[in-house]
């Protein structure tokens, strides 16, 4: 993953404390890259979408790199909220773009999968059992528009 020339944003934990997402990007590609950690609930499936929002406002990413290598869990009871609430707004802020490495769960395989059916319908997203060829699919769609100057963030 060094080719992703990546920089830290951050880590959000769970209700316990401990770390529910590493969040890292590549400024120049506009990729945010979101990568999943423990038993996943769809209370924070929620969280960090809502928080992707906020960084979405100052960022305008139009690349996600969503990699849940290292979670498990069922979190198919947010599926509604993400599709009608969650990816408008995203994609109204630039996203355009989804690149989705699966979970080794097969309860968290099943809600990826659907998440996966609801927002091809919206904007490209590609399924993968590995992260380096995600980087590879990601990297290949559409360049990202250039900032405008009211996009760029305030020094």
């Amino acid at each position: 993953m060094d080719a992703l020339d990546l920089k830290p944003l951050g880590t959000l934990p769970d209700a316990n404390g401990a770390v529910l997402v590493e969040l890292l990007h590549n400024p120049a590609c506009k990729l945010l890259y979101v990568r999943w950690f423990g038993n996943l609930t769809g209370r924070e499936v929620v969280y960090v979408a809502r928080e992707s929002l906020k960084l979405q406002e100052n960022m305008h990413f139009a690349l996600l790199l969503n990699d849940k290598t290292n979670a498990t869990g069922d979190w198919s009871e947010t599926l509604e909220w993400l599709e009608y609430e969650w990816l408008p707004q995203i994609m109204a802020g630039g996203l355009r773009a989804i690149a989705y490495v699966f979970s080794p769960d097969m309860h968290n395989q099943l809600a990826s999968l659907e998440f996966f059916e609801r927002v091809r319908q919206y904007l490209p997203i590609q399924l993968f059992h590995d992260t380096p060829s995600a980087w590879q699919w990601i990297r290949r769609q559409p360049p990202p528009l250039r900032a405008t100057v009211s996009e760029e963030p305030a020094l």
